[in-house]
């Protein structure tokens, strides 16, 4: 198991270093990871046909179509030309903004479709990587909120539920309302203070 963790960390490093997208070498590197494992193991591939989230799927398929659907009305033009106007007149405070909004906004709408907003954003705005690094603060930390925030939580949660371990949406918030936003603070603060 650990040298299919690896296999798969090389092989999503050598796509991502030949600039490659890295959606079809994770579905082949799991795949043949699965079937190995499967196989040592002489194990039916029934139980991991099972055990998969396959409600997730049309959340992860939905937010790829707002992403698009977004993209298509032309409000992210506009949101890069502020986003560039705000880095060139003050880039530090645009960091720290840009990173709290985009955090905050991860738990309104995810952190999937937040981040390939922003990443589209950044692209057409030509901001200086300080900004981006705040944006990208943003996007990894604010998830931690709450439970909406993130598909990495709503996979850990509905795994604990099948193990019989119930989190709700509330006690996450109370616990993510005294984590995420020193922590996002901290980060963004630090980010700022390095030339």
């Amino acid at each position: 198991m650990a040298l299919g963790i690896g296999a798969t960390a090389v092989t999503l490093l050598v796509a991502s270093a030949l600039d490659r997208q890295l959606g079809l070498p994770t579905f082949v590197a799991g795949t043949v990871v699965t079937v190995v494992v499967l196989l040592i193991g002489r194990q039916s591939p029934v139980a991991v046909v099972r055990d998969v989230s396959w409600s997730v799927l049309p959340l992860v398929a939905g937010l790829f179509i707002l992403v698009e659907g977004v993209q298509q009305t032309g409000i992210l033009q506009s949101i890069a030309s502020m986003l560039h106007q705000a880095a060139a007149a003050n880039p530090r405070a645009t960091s720290l903004g840009a990173g709290a909004i985009v955090a905050f906004a991860s738990n309104l709408l995810n952190n999937l479709p937040t981040g390939l907003v922003a990443a589209t954003v950044t692209a057409h705005a030509d901001v200086p990587v300080q900004v981006t690094s705040g944006l990208l603060i943003g996007v990894d930390l604010g998830p931690n909120l709450s439970v909406t925030g993130s598909l990495a939580t709503i996979l850990w949660l509905i795994a604990l539920r099948r193990e019989g371990e119930a989190v709700t949406a509330w006690r996450f918030l109370k616990l993510g309302m005294v984590v995420m936003p020193p922590a996002l603070l901290a980060a963004l603060l630090a980010m700022m203070a390095t030339p």
